[in-house]
């Protein structure tokens, strides 16, 4: 794709899934197939929180990708794009889609949509919707099986994480103040959750210590109402557990933090991800949405990712993951769920092994694009 120019739009609705994915995507396109990448996006205060070099000026270019201001009347530059991708369905600015259509020839036109486990993304993969005047939108579904995009991931990202062994573990959770001794250490990145209390009472009462490393973010406000403020590398002892406030991570940094752990809470998309390639055991805080529609995409998650588990183990993982993201862990009638995972965690972490190489398999989403553009491109 070296002749090849790459333009991404992407509107951040909230929290750092959007752009989180859009700049992945972004970053690998440039690094791995050698594309000409410009990144539209909204929100960049944001965005500075995943890549801290990220400022406030209409144009950047940051490990050679540039980056342009999607402001309300964003200033086009003259350059034709090859493939223009419209993150999410975030609705192209009128000018963009005019300069497409007095392309010759008329670029190639996808819609990223969010990743989903349900069935009937496969059907709908890839599938054109016509937009008049010669030009198609595509629609292009990350996924989980055979059929769909797949999901965002270096190529070297099993390598580099099958080298993460224990003492670069050590050594990373001593930099970060983690000290405490303990049998089981868990990183907790969610929205806010009423399941929190019931959870940490849990924790407090373990038979073992245990380590809880919290990025800054939402979930602090569920966390400071049981135990008061929180400071910024200031452990906090609760139980038999020791709290551990950490600031929020670069992007970059965050699969450091995933591998130290035994079991991760992730939220959205981003994390969520990335927690399935560290091929350890995860539990999915999806974002809550209206209606409770979110709740048809965990399922088909949570169904699809247990299948092949040992029934005991995809019995305690559902259990704690449908009682998070209701807000209740006696959801269902369980009542001993994070027990229950622990006391399966070698099963569920050889299954979370498992599950990452089968992602590998399918290739990753920047690959499968590139792939898709390129037939459609000659």
């Amino acid at each position: 794709m070296a002749d090849k120019r790459w333009v991404i739009w992407c509107r951040v609705v909230d929290n750092f899934g959007d752009i989180g994915v859009c700049w992945r995507l972004a970053s690998q396109l440039h690094h791995n197939y050698n594309a000409q990448v410009t990144l539209w996006v909204d929100d960049l205060a944001t965005f500075a929180q995943l890549l801290p070099a990220v400022a406030n000026v209409a144009e950047q270019v940051l490990e050679g990708v540039t980056i342009r201001h999607w402001s309300a009347t964003p200033a086009l530059d003259d350059a034709p794009a090859d493939v223009v991708i419209e993150a999410f369905a975030c609705e192209l600015p009128p000018l963009a889609i005019a300069a497409m259509r007095a392309q010759q020839p008329l670029p190639l036109w996808l819609n990223l949509e969010y990743l989903s486990a349900e069935p009937w993304v496969v059907d709908c993969h890839g599938l054109p919707s016509p937009q008049g005047g010669g030009l198609n939108k595509y629609f292009f579904f990350p996924g989980f099986s055979a059929g769909t995009g797949g999901v965002l991931g270096e190529a070297d990202l099993p390598a580099r994480r099958a080298a993460w062994g224990p003492s670069q573990r050590d050594a990373w959770l001593h930099a970060q103040g983690v000290t405490a001794p303990a049998h089981f250490t868990v990183s907790l990145f969610a929205y806010e959750n009423a399941a929190l209390p019931a959870l940490l009472e849990q924790w407090a009462a373990s038979p073992t210590p245990i380590n809880i490393l919290m990025p800054q973010g939402r979930i602090w406000t569920s966390l400071q109402a049981v135990v008061g403020p929180l400071q910024l590398g200031q452990p906090l002892q609760h139980g038999a557990a020791t709290i551990y406030p950490l600031p929020m991570r670069p992007q970059a940094e965050y699969d450091a933090l995933l591998w130290s752990c035994d079991l991760n809470f992730v939220r959205g998309e981003d994390s969520f991800v990335r927690a399935q390639w560290a091929g350890l055991p995860l539990v999915w805080h999806i974002y809550p949405q209206e209606d409770a529609v979110h709740l048809i995409k965990l399922d088909a998650f949570i169904e699809l990712y247990l299948k092949d588990a040992p029934a005991d183990a995809a019995a305690a993982l559902r259990a704690l993951t449908y009682g998070w993201n209701h807000g209740d862990l006696t959801h269902g009638g369980v009542t001993h769920a994070w027990q229950s995972v622990v006391a399966h965690w070698p099963a569920l972490r050889m299954h979370a092994q498992r599950w990452a190489a089968h992602l590998d398999a399918l290739g990753n989403l920047a690959a499968n694009l590139a792939r898709f553009a390129n037939a459609r491109l000659k």
